[in-house]
């Protein structure tokens, strides 16, 4: 069995983290956010190849990730000649396989049992199955209706308040049998949401749901990706450093070095390589990237600082996510939930 991962998105919600940091691989603490999907991959022994299907700076991701040695699961990379749409693609990537394939969107961190859903699949013997969440306002959503037996009945596009009949979304977790990928064209953007899934629907195939009611989140906004911190902070999902490391105090890296006097207030993490100076405040919610230096007396706090970054003395920084290589002048005040590009440079005495 194959996996494919799309990956090939600009991450432009994100930017101007994204900028030079192509979204599969922007860090959620100590990890880049696809070793977490390669994670849930695993969990499937017949999935022997994950096919990662990209666009956007493909270089730099497959330098992170290489073959996959470190990972424990074979990868292939697909560079789509141009963007060809989710449906486009899936196809592009799956060219030559004829086995049962596992597709998972680029920006979903999500607890969902993959094991269950292509159970339920081969159960259903379905061309098609969908992973459904729920979500508290539908309407801001397209919803995904079913019939009692689990079959997709429609898709229904941000519906009214008077047309709700469901709070179930697209969890952007597929299984399919590309048997069914020739109503695909080549070489041209083709959507699996608008076209590929109400083909199925029109000719009555076996296409089938599955709601996973645990963790849930797309991470392709500023909000989102600072909330998946937070979320991992509160148990509220189990993955990566958190799998194993104790919640209730500081978790730092034995590579890392803190210096007398370094006050921590709440759950906190810092990296390998980090070094925070005397008189220095960690307060809740905070991640410091490798690398990250946080001078004397500087005061951080609900922040997420990205590799090699430096917090001046004095500094004041509560609330914004700081690319790699910023710097915070001395005495400067940072209070906002602002996201600053890599190589941001405050000056002293700078307040926002």
């Amino acid at each position: 069995m194959k996996a494919i991962l799309l990956a090939g998105g600009k991450g432009t919600r994100l930017r101007p983290l994204t900028i030079h940091t192509p979204k599969p691989v922007v860090p959620i603490f100590d990890r880049a956010f696809l070793h977490y999907q390669i994670d849930l991959l695993k969990q499937v022994p017949e999935i022997d190849e994950v096919i990662l299907s990209l666009n956007y700076q493909p270089r730099r991701i497959e330098e992170i990730f290489g073959e996959g040695a470190g990972t424990g699961v074979r990868l292939r990379y697909v560079v789509e000649p141009a963007p060809l749409g989710t449906g486009g693609a899936i196809r592009y990537a799956a060219q030559g396989i004829t086995e049962t394939l596992v597709v998972f969107n680029g920006d979903v961190m999500t607890s969902v049992d993959v094991n269950a859903v292509v159970k339920l699949h081969r159960d259903r013997q379905a061309k098609a199955t969908i992973v459904l969440t729920p979500v508290d306002n539908p309407s801001a959503y397209g919803l995904v209706e079913t019939e009692q037996d689990g079959s997709v009945r429609r898709f229904l596009e941000k519906p009214n308040p008077d047309e709700i009949t469901c709070d179930t979304i697209n969890a952007g977790i597929y299984v399919l049998e590309p048997d069914t990928f020739d109503r695909i064209p080549k070489d041209v953007s083709y959507s699996i949401e608008r076209a590929y899934f109400p083909s199925l629907i029109e000719r009555k195939e076996a296409f089938v749901a599955y709601v996973d009611r645990g963790y849930w989140i797309d991470i392709g906004t500023p909000e989102k990706y600072i909330q998946v911190h937070h979320d991992m902070f509160d148990g509220r999902f189990s993955g990566g450093i958190f799998a194993t490391a104790d919640r209730s105090k500081p978790i730092v890296s034995p590579d890392a070095r803190i210096e007398e006097g370094v006050t921590f207030a709440g759950a906190s993490f810092i990296d390998a390589g980090a070094h925070v100076k005397a008189g220095a405040r960690i307060g809740p919610y905070s991640v410091l990237g490798r690398g990250v230096v946080v001078e004397e007396s500087a005061d951080v706090e609900n922040t997420i600082l990205w590799p090699n970054t430096r917090i001046g003395q004095h500094a004041v920084v509560h609330g914004p996510v700081l690319g790699r290589n910023c710097h915070i002048g001395r005495n400067s005040v940072v209070k906002s939930s602002s996201v600053l590009g890599d190589k941001t440079l405050l000056t002293d005495y700078t307040t926002i």
